[in-house]
């Protein structure tokens, strides 16, 4: 569990680094407001991705057992 934890966190600083950088279509998606649409997908996405990776990691050590 602390492992997945700790993946989590160092994904979140990666994640803060990119947006640090000005990207000209991220403005204009952003003046337009279909950018925080993009965020959104993107968010349910990872999330989703990290239920998947949690409840097969649990499968694996339930077979382990």
């Amino acid at each position: 569990m602390k492992k997945i934890i700790s993946y989590i966190l160092l994904n979140f600083c990666f994640i803060n680094s990119a947006f640090a950088q000005e990207i000209e279509m991220a403005n204009i998606m952003r003046s337009s407001g279909k950018i925080y649409v993009v965020v959104a997908v993107l968010a349910v996405i990872y999330i989703g991705l990290m239920i998947y990776l949690y409840q097969i990691d649990q499968r694996v050590r339930k077979l382990e057992k």
